[in-house]
């Protein structure tokens, strides 16, 4: 029998970038199919967690909104999705919380219960998505659960500049978890890239 995955656990949408490559907009607003990118991401979160949040740098009345708590980055600095994971880490009051990018609305539904699950399997404090690659799996960072021990250890790190989630994670031996479909993780960086995503299934 397989150990059972960590729960209870808190998701949040991460929208609290500058948006650079979609022309300094706020990209969980960007509307898709009559939405916008960020709603789409909590619905499809909504029904994976026991609890929901928005992190978000710019209109957090719109995003409040919307029935979630709203949690900016500690310093409004747009440090990127680390300074994100942190306010996160900062509010939850589960032991677990898992992240996804606002601009990729079409992740697996069973993202959280795989990445929970392998957490539990191999011990570890954190757990990351990826997608088969040329000869090793290609990390997909933005999209993990994270225990909220690892709070402190973030803290120092963006203190003393990291930002790059890759290479934090690195340090914390994470679990990987591959998923077969990497369309799942197409995110829209660019007005080219948000038309190019497939029509949400019905």
């Amino acid at each position: 029998m397989s150990p059972p995955p960590p729960s209870p656990i808190t998701g949040l949408v991460l929208a609290g970038g500058r948006g650079a490559r979609m022309g300094g907009v706020d990209k969980g607003l960007v509307p898709w199919h009559g939405e916008p990118l960020a709603l789409h991401a909590l619905r499809r979160l909504r029904p994976q967690v026991r609890a929901l949040a928005v992190n978000a740098n710019r209109h957090q009345d719109i995003y409040g909104g919307w029935d979630v708590p709203v949690w900016p980055d500690a310093d409004g600095a747009f440090a990127g999705p680390l300074a994100g994971l942190l306010a996160g880490l900062d509010h939850c009051r589960t032991d677990w919380l898992a992240t996804v990018p606002c601009d990729s609305p079409l992740f697996p539904h069973d993202l959280v219960a795989r990445l929970a699950a392998a957490a539990a399997g191999t011990g570890s404090l954190l757990a990351l998505a990826a997608t088969p690659g040329d000869g090793q799996p290609e990390v997909q960072p933005v999209f993990l659960l994270a225990h909220r021990s690892l709070r402190d250890d973030l803290y120092t790190a963006l203190a003393e500049g990291e930002r790059r989630m890759r290479r934090w994670a690195a340090r914390h031996r994470p679990a990987l978890v591959v998923f077969e479909d990497a369309g799942a993780f197409a995110n829209a960086n660019t007005p080219e890239d948000l038309a190019a995503l497939p029509r949400p299934a019905a």
